[in-house]
């Protein structure tokens, strides 16, 4: 079983604890969506909001959750991640805070965030007197199935793209099923939606959304789920490089992953502390984000490919667990853009420079 995953430095918050210990008992978790989604709600009352003054504490909820299953982490995230975009939009939108109950949101509401673009589809968001219709196409909608609710970005004009909240279960919301052959991650269907004249409920002005820094913040929380998913990886190295057959070269492998690993919790942690802290916005929020992206996608990569080396084929097929692990990981690293993230860290670089 999974070691809890601690960055260092924070406490053993009851919450955390609370929450993977119940994760242990949900039969089926990440495999059972219906079951993981319930725990998934559950707890979603308790997790502190990204940038709240529990950020810690948030990434180390989806660490831990990510070492245990990496599929119930990439459904907790998404849902965590809507719940702090509602409660930055009351914190910030006092005066005009969004209706939820016009989207027909209840306590036991499950989330997703659909923020995807791709070409040849878009959704336009229409006003329609004090309301919103939408209307088109959204690409890459996980979990749009089974969930109850979603927070969808759609064009509000030629320029910007607003959020809007949605009853999933309205009229007009039609998922398809589909293509998803994936092997990694197969429960977390991730296809298009057709809104076709859907009543939906902004979410704060247009443009809010990505211009927020919670935004950034975001993204550092599937980078903190990446970063779990390779603990827990590293456990089979450790086990490995502990067996009395265990060779140099097996405890090279591990020294190489332990250090990768050690970096990357580092750079979170700090990264937390300065959103709690209120001092991000003096590093650029968008590139301390793209930062620790960086470091953690190479991390994690970089144990994909040291536990191939060391453990073989042997558990990718005959260790289920193992198996899973490894290819949930690796599609769950492609929201990582390679060199296209890489070069937004150099153009921000040398704007810093004054370049």
């Amino acid at each position: 079983m999974p070691r809890t995953v601690l960055i260092p430095g924070s406490s053993e918050d009851a919450r955390v604890v609370a929450a993977v210990d119940a994760a242990r008992n949900v039969a089926g978790l990440g495999t059972d969506v219906r079951a993981t989604l319930a725990w998934c709600v559950e707890v979603g009352r308790e997790a502190p909001p990204v940038g709240g003054g529990g950020t810690r504490e948030l990434w180390e909820l989806l660490a831990s959750t990510a070492a245990l299953d990496v599929s119930a982490a990439r459904m907790l995230e998404p849902h965590l991640d809507a719940l702090s975009i509602l409660d930055q939009a009351s914190t910030e939108k006092a005066d005009d805070r969004p209706d939820l109950e016009r989207v027909h949101v209840r306590p036991g509401s499950t989330w997703g965030v659909f923020a995807a673009e791709a070409a040849g589809k878009r959704l336009q968001a229409v006003r329609d007197g004090h309301d919103w219709r939408l209307r088109g196409t959204k690409p890459w909608c996980s979990l749009a199935q089974h969930l109850t609710h979603a927070l969808v970005t759609a064009s509000v004009d030629d320029e910007r793209r607003g959020l809007f909240a949605v009853d999933l279960q309205s009229a007009g919301v039609r998922p398809h099923g589909g293509p998803w052959f994936a092997r990694g991650l197969p429960d977390v269907v991730s296809s298009d939606v057709d809104f076709d004249d859907v009543p939906a409920v902004a979410v704060g002005d247009g443009g809010w959304y990505l211009t927020r820094p919670g935004f950034a913040w975001g993204g550092m929380s599937v980078a903190a789920c990446w970063w779990g998913a390779a603990v827990g990886l590293a456990d089979a190295l450790i086990a490995a490089a502990s067996s009395e057959r265990a060779d140099q070269l097996a405890l090279a492998h591990l020294g190489r992953v332990d250090a990768a690993l050690w970096a990357a919790r580092a750079a979170l942690a700090e990264a937390a502390d300065l959103i709690d802290e209120g001092r991000s916005a003096s590093v650029g929020d968008r590139l301390l984000a793209e930062r620790v992206r960086s470091v953690v996608v190479t991390a994690a990569t970089l144990t994909l490919a040291e536990a191939d080396a060391a453990l073989g084929p042997a558990p990718l097929v005959a260790d289920e667990s193992h198996a899973r692990r490894v290819a949930d990981l690796h599609l769950y690293l492609r929201q990582h853009h390679g060199p296209r993230d890489s070069a937004r860290i150099g153009r921000d670089v040398v704007a810093a420079a004054g370049g």
